[in-house]
């Protein structure tokens, strides 16, 4: 940055010029005055719009995160609890589960599909009384106004136009002047009025009779799920990095199961092989190779894949979460936001 350096010479009162000649009577000051500062990026925020980094730091909308591989389940976790198998059962689509946590959701789902049915029944049941009542007043009105028309004291008004004041005056009471002040107020833009508010009638859904897998969303029934076996190592075969984690290997090659292999299981027996071993013998035997069970082709069943981290192996590495306030706002933590992936 460039500098400007200025020189002040200080006279004192009633000096003489050869005495401001002299270095007795001369005050010199040097000094450095900089530039004044650009300005921009303090002003970076007054613009009548928002910015994309503004929205990125108020948390507004679709908020999305890059997954690491600390964050991906493991192939040899549920996916439900996140933690180590525990009685393991599997899916037709190869998602795993423990068994009391597939048992709890399951059950959970049929208590609420009992809950929704029941709702439903109501709010159907009300629909009909609702529209029975309307049915009702209709024909009520309808008497009460042949009633008037023809035992009344007071003859109806019929004007040029067709419209009749029911009371036979003008004024206030006007069938014109009444409706206008209705159509006012339906039209009004004060929705933050009580009075001006419109009821929301809450409707339920015909809710689904069947029950979900919780991972992939398809329909699933407890008879459809299956156990499944890993072939634990021995103390032999683990390597010295794994001897405290519990490690598995495929019981044909002996290879040990990771994150990176894709996994096959047979549903009639259980167990569980490398992809390899599939190709090569698995689907040319038609016969398990740890318990020589016959099998046919619809009981191999692939396994999710365990989360590596790397793109060309996960399919999803973005979490996405929808905020309808932001968490810079302030606001973010006053009423949750739906999650939706």
């Amino acid at each position: 940055m460039s500098s400007l350096g200025l020189r002040l010479r200080l006279r004192r009162p009633g000096a003489r010029s050869s005495e401001m000649q002299s270095s007795s009577a001369q005050a010199v000051f040097d000094f450095v005055s900089p530039l004044p500062a650009v300005t921009s990026s303090k002003n970076n925020n007054d613009l009548a719009f928002f910015t994309y980094e503004e929205k990125r730091k108020l948390g507004y909308g679709t908020q999305r995160e890059r997954l690491g591989k600390d964050s991906i389940k493991p192939f040899d976790a549920c996916c439900l609890c996140l933690k180590p198998l525990i009685g393991p059962l599997c899916c037709p689509k190869g998602h795993t589960f423990c068994k009391e946590c597939i048992l709890e959701c399951l059950l959970y789902q049929k208590k609420d599909i009992k809950r929704k049915l029941a709702a439903h029944e109501v709010q159907k049941k009300q629909e009909k009384e609702e529209e029975e009542e309307k049915l009702i007043l209709q024909k009520a009105k309808e008497l009460d106004a042949f009633d008037q028309q023809n035992h009344g004291p007071v003859p109806q008004y019929h004007d040029r136009s067709g419209s009749q004041d029911k009371n036979g005056f003008h004024g206030a009471n006007n069938v014109k002047v009444t409706s206008f002040e209705d159509e006012a107020l339906r039209n009004m833009k004060a929705f933050w009025l009580p009075s001006a508010t419109p009821e929301a009638t809450v409707k339920v859904d015909v809710p689904s009779i069947h029950t979900v897998c919780p991972e992939g969303q398809e329909k699933l029934k407890l008879k459809s799920l299956f156990p499944i076996s890993f072939t634990e190592e021995t103390a032999d075969q683990k390597s010295s990095k794994a001897v405290e984690k519990k490690s598995y290997m495929c019981p044909s090659c002996k290879s040990t199961i990771t994150n990176t292999m894709s996994l096959v299981a047979v549903s009639t027996c259980g167990h569980v092989f490398c992809k390899k071993c599939y190709d090569k013998f698995l689907v040319k035997d038609k016969a398990c190779l740890e318990c020589s069970k016959p099998f046919r082709e619809r009981n191999l069943v692939p396994l999710e894949k365990g989360g590596t981290g790397f793109a060309a192996h996960d399919e999803r590495l973005e979490a996405r979460y929808f905020k309808h306030l932001g968490s810079g706002s302030g606001l973010g933590l006053v009423k949750p936001a739906p999650k939706t992936y």
